[in-house]
């Protein structure tokens, strides 16, 4: 079996297409050097060893080719707000509005800003969030990365659109993709992302996605997410939010994959006062398998996580829900609370809540709530003696179970988006 290491001459051919600066060709070489000898993350409940998250081949690091028909990308017409739209490697579109360039917005593809911004995108690419010896999967990210976007909001800038990006898998190489974005103290915005795959290749392909969020003091952030990757990609997702004094980080992330999926959604709470909200829904089908880790831990004094996640398992599909709530010894008055909640439609359903508290300190406030079953038959016999057909009443009380995401999005566009997506696979 061939060993990761082995493919340093390809990581060295990208690096220099790229004109990556040197520090870049370094962190590449040395993570890649270890990653044979690091060990896989270990979600519980899940048994995904054999997945093939690390088959990486030699065109994996190659550039990626835009298709002739251009309309495969189908992102609407650019409106006025800050967008980029990439389609593997390749940045299709890209707008940014004069007035945040001028008051020191950045917002472009990750390679690009190594080169013009290299100091700043050295600072912070997984030297907080998200470490590259953290294990096999996120050294192998940062050996074969090969696209990527860099959002960086300047101190006291608050942005009154949204921050939009749509990043495709091209559907024929493997993905690894890095979302970096750094707020500086007192800063404020919404971002939403989309990840989607280009249907009309069937290759089976990996991905391996992580997305750092760098909050400084004071800064706010709404994070907003809707994945939607294809049948034939099996997906490493890791998002990870690193808080500092008083920032906040409210995370509302939709899951509708149709491939397996190991997904990591991490906090750190390490400032006093850090604060973050973090909703999850997703849909399993099919002979999918889903499993997500979702963690917050406390550092900070007074800090707050909070953790929802609702999932929704049709067919024979998995879908596991692991929440871990971590406060540290001296986070006194830290408040760690979550809830994870699996609805089954189907009698080959598998669904796991499994809540998980770990305290290190005392005078804190701590809770938990897990549940796996049925849809509610009191709500479905209320609702069919109103008329409605069994099939709505059961449409209507799921909308329901997961509208507590939907609600946290701030474009209403991306809103109906994920109701269409949650729909279609419904009805799949």
């Amino acid at each position: 079996m061939t060993q990761l290491k082995d493919h340093l001459s390809a990581v060295k051919m990208f690096s220099a297409t790229q004109e990556e600066p040197a520090w870049m060709l370094a962190l590449r070489e040395d993570a890649l050097s270890k990653v044979d000898e690091m060990r896989l993350p270990r979600i519980d409940q899940v048994k995904y060893f054999d997945w093939p998250l690390l088959a990486v081949a030699e065109e994996t690091m190659d550039a990626a080719e835009l298709p002739d028909a251009v309309g495969v990308i189908g992102f609407d017409e650019m409106q006025d707000h800050p967008l980029l739209v990439q389609y593997g490697s390749i940045t299709v579109a890209q707008q940014l509005p004069q007035s945040l360039i001028d008051q020191g917005v950045i917002f472009t593809d990750l390679f690009t800003a190594m080169k013009e911004h290299s100091e700043l995108v050295q600072a912070y690419f997984m030297t907080k969030a998200v470490k590259p010896e953290e294990d096999k999967l996120t050294a192998a990210h940062l050996a074969f990365l090969n696209s990527g976007a860099f959002l960086y909001i300047p101190k006291n800038v608050v942005l009154e659109e949204p921050v939009e990006a749509l990043f495709y898998q091209n559907g024929m190489s493997h993905f690894f993709h890095h979302v970096l974005i750094v707020a500086e103290e007192n800063s404020q915005f919404s971002y939403l992302e989309r990840f989607l795959s280009d249907e009309s290749n069937t290759t089976p392909v990996s991905a391996n996605i992580v997305v750092e969020v760098i909050a400084k003091s004071g800064a706010q952030v709404k994070f907003s997410a809707v994945d939607r990757l294809g049948k034939n990609l099996t997906t490493y997702l890791n998002r990870r939010g690193y808080l500092m004094r008083d920032a906040m980080v409210d995370w509302a992330i939709g899951v509708m994959n149709e491939g397996n999926v190991v997904a990591d959604f991490d906090t750190d709470l390490v400032g006093d006062g850090a604060h973050s909200e973090i909703k999850v829904v997703a849909i399993s089908g099919g002979e999918q398998v889903q499993a997500i880790d979702t963690r917050v831990t406390n550092f900070g004094k007074s800090s707050i996580g909070h953790i929802l996640q609702h999932g929704v398992i049709r067919g024979h599909g998995t879908l596991v829900f692991n929440g871990i709530g971590h406060i540290i010894k001296g986070a006194k008055g830290a408040d760690a609370q979550q809830e994870s909640r699996i609805l089954m439609l189907s009698d080959g359903a598998r669904g796991d809540a499994n809540p998980i508290l770990l305290i290190d300190e005392n005078e804190v406030t701590a809770g938990h709530a897990a549940s796996v079953g049925r849809v509610d038959p009191d709500e479905m016999y209320y609702l069919m003696s109103r008329g409605l057909h069994k099939e709505e009443a059961e449409r209507l009380v799921i909308r329901g179970f997961l509208g507590s995401v939907l609600t946290a999005i701030p474009m209403k566009e991306a809103q109906k988006e994920l109701i269409d997506v949650i729909e279609g696979k419904l009805d799949a």
